[in-house]
């Protein structure tokens, strides 16, 4: 009982911290959803430093001097709590995110998090020594039931409950209690057992290691292959198909999943069985790749990459269990395992972005599934051997045409850790329709006509009868000073004046190279532009007041929110640098989640006055999109002007039951569209259960 208890508290931790200290750095690099992958390859890495710690402690260090080794990093791990990043980590805007990002962790929970990762296996092999008769397999099974329920307990339980500084402290009193229970476990288990494996393990161990090097490589193959899919699939399902908030919850879930239905030790996974329905899944995958009807189509996505992926990790986690060696080897089993991991991680959050120029790593991990897939079902028998064979054919077929058909007519396309920026013209043959757009994952970030007098014309959620606009023509005639969170294509240059200055604030230095090399908003603009490259919110923190008439706030067009733009703390950032009657103006367009009353409460409590301006254009008004934007002022009367009036500007009201967003709390959970429904469902069926602050009306 103990030795389960020390391992599935070792794992909710384990597990529970991912997301915890993911949340609270991802402000200070953009919001990014790469800031996500590169913390899974952080994680993963360490997790490979803990089990070969936990390896070359358990086979070469006497099991009383165990005990020793393993007390003095526990002590040592409790100086670094709280596990709370120190100010100075933040980045000043010109360093590479990725090592700086690791380098941040390393420090922060660094050797915490290294113990929780040695733990699962250590505690198997004192398992394994003081029963020998048990089956310590099982106890990985423990771990992953432990880990899955840290990950989705987090964004439903956890995050609307605590503010960020709850949950630190939360964390790191709960991690005490760990090191005093792995320290009271390392403790007892070195008395009166024997330090070294039986006989008959130390024979099972020998003959295992005969056929050692093809089945370390078919372990890591495998390893490495459940890893990618679980990156590829989910890069491919927040980037290619919608930028869905806690959308990378369900792949890591299913993910975690499989190592608990295969590890569980009741063979549920037969691959005598399972073959068909794996293979068929492959194929559907790899199909829906090149298939243009449903590339967008987000239930169909789901409905087959979900599963399909759960069956691949299924697959690839079944076979290591199928494949594993006597208890003698756990550890080193465990440590090719993730090293697997660790390689799969690798390939997709630094390699890819280095070698490919757009999300084709999902196509590579199916390849290698199909590869796997033919090896280990080749002995079956000769349907499944042929059926796999034709398989891997046409995953490589579809997967080499993805590439290339998704290479055609772009001007420019090129990948970096904020994601894929691709430039495409569309109507080129017409000189009047010829329009120049600039497209990130799955989001338009603007669009241009080419040439002719429409060239410098406002277009998409920018154009004259939109919120921004009325704002930027609401303050005269004289000259006007615009701030603008988010470049893009620069459109807003084009209400620039003589004697305006415009200054954009962009993360990604691509964007601004862009808006120069293939568009002409910014050259073309009357008004003195600036470009400031870092994050926005850190700049602002650190200029001195710059007397902005109206600061955009344009980060909200694309569904990957950066939480940090939208805070009580930030809005004041932004109040500081704006004229006694200036507007702040939040660009709230979002296909699932409501932003509107977020901003009206932050308003509401700083004591501001806050109106949204709509813009639904008519269907002949092509260049023009449908735009949501909140104006937010000290002065009321700067909404009286008759530009926002004729604009249809209208109250805005905050949501009582909505608490409001600070650095230190935010739920993007409550304001997802339609939720609420399905919250008050939920409540009736297990009030009881789930939290107040969740079910709170």
């Amino acid at each position: 009982m103990v030795y389960a208890l020390t391992i599935f508290l070792s794992s909710f931790l384990l597990f529970l911290v991912q997301p915890l200290i993911a949340r609270i750095i991802l402000p200070w690099f953009g919001g990014s959803a790469s800031v996500w992958t590169t913390c899974m390859l952080f994680f993963q890495v360490l997790l490979l430093a803990g089990y070969g710690y936990a390896h070359f402690l358990s086979t070469r260090v006497a099991l009383r001097k165990q005990r020793w080794v393993h007390l003095g990093l526990l002590l040592a791990s409790l100086a670094a709590m709280p596990i709370v990043p120190s100010e100075t980590w933040k980045p000043g805007g010109g360093e590479e995110p990725v090592l700086h990002i690791l380098l941040l962790l390393g420090a922060t929970v660094g050797l915490p998090y290294f113990l929780l990762a040695s733990t699962s296996p250590l505690v198997q092999v004192w398992f394994s020594r003081t029963r020998p008769d048990g089956n310590a397999y099982r106890l990985y099974a423990v771990s992953n039931l432990a880990s899955l329920l840290a990950l989705v307990g987090y964004p439903f339980v956890v995050e609307p409950v605590l503010t960020s500084g709850g949950q630190l402290h939360g964390w790191s009193s709960l991690y005490a209690a760990f090191a005093l229970l792995s320290g009271f476990l390392a403790w007892t288990t070195s008395v009166g057992v024997p330090s070294l494996p039986s006989a008959a393990d130390a024979a099972a161990t020998a003959t295992a290691s005969s056929t050692a090097p093809i089945r370390v490589w078919l372990w890591l193959g495998l390893a490495a292959t459940g890893s990618v899919l679980l990156l590829a699939v989910t890069n491919h399902l927040t980037q290619n198909v919608a930028s869905i908030p806690l959308l990378w919850l369900a792949p890591l879930t299913l993910y975690l999943l499989s190592f608990i239905v295969a590890f569980e030790g009741k063979n549920l996974y037969r691959p005598q069985i399972l073959w068909p329905l794996v293979l068929i899944w492959l194929g559907a995958m790899a199909w829906l790749l090149i298939d243009s009807d449903f590339r967008f189509d987000l239930g169909i996505q789901l409905a087959v990459f979900l599963p399909g992926l759960f069956l691949g990790c299924l697959f690839c986690h079944g076979e290591l269990y199928r494949t594993r060696p006597p208890s003698g080897e756990l550890t080193r089993f465990y440590l090719i395992l993730s090293a697997g991991g660790a390689v799969g991680g690798l390939l997709v959050a630094v390699v890819a972005p280095l070698v490919f120029r757009g999300y084709y790593e999902l196509g590579a991990g199916l390849i290698a599934f199909a590869l796997l897939a033919l090896l280990q079902f080749r002995t079956l028998g000769r349907v499944p051997r042929y059926s796999a064979v034709a398989v891997l054919i046409a995953v490589c077929a579809c997967a080499f045409y993805d590439v290339t058909r998704d290479q055609e007519g772009l001007r420019y396309v090129a990948r970096g850790f904020y994601g894929v920026l691709k430039v495409k013209d569309y109507a080129a043959n017409e000189p009047e329709n010829h329009v120049r757009r600039l497209v990130h994952g799955t989001i338009m970030h603007g669009e241009q006509y080419v040439s002719g007098t429409r060239r410098g014309t406002p277009t998409t959620y920018y154009s004259e009868s939109s919120g921004i606009a009325s704002a930027i023509r609401s303050r005269g005639d004289g000259p006007v000073r615009v701030g603008v969170i988010g470049l893009g294509t620069g459109t807003l240059a084009a209400y620039g004046r003589t004697g305006d200055v415009f200054r954009f604030y962009d993360i990604d230095s691509r964007v601004a190279q862009v808006a120069h090399r293939e568009f002409s908003y910014l050259s073309d603009s009357a008004a003195k532009v600036e470009i400031i490259i870092g994050d926005a919110r850190l700049q602002l923190e650190r200029e001195s007041p710059a007397q902005f008439d109206v600061l955009a706030v344009d980060a909200f067009s694309s569904d990957a929110i950066p939480v940090h733009l939208i805070t009580r703390e930030a809005v004041t950032v932004y109040l500081r640098h704006l004229k006694a009657d200036g507007i702040v103006v939040f660009h709230v367009s979002n296909r699932f989640m409501d932003l509107a009353p977020v901003v009206a409460g932050i308003a509401a409590e700083l004591g501001l006055h806050a109106v949204k301006v709509l813009d639904r254009p008519d269907d002949d008004e092509a260049y023009k999109s449908q735009s949501d934007w909140v104006l937010v002022s000290r002065d009321p009367g700067a909404f009286a002007r008759k530009e926002i009036v004729s604009a249809g500007a209208e109250p805005v009201a905050r949501r009582g039951n909505l608490r409001t967003w600070t650095d230190d709390y935010s739920n993007v959970v409550q304001i997802m569209k339609d939720f609420p429904d399905y919250r008050e469902r939920m409540c009736k069926l297990g009030g009881s259960i789930l939290p107040s602050a969740w079910c709170a009306s």
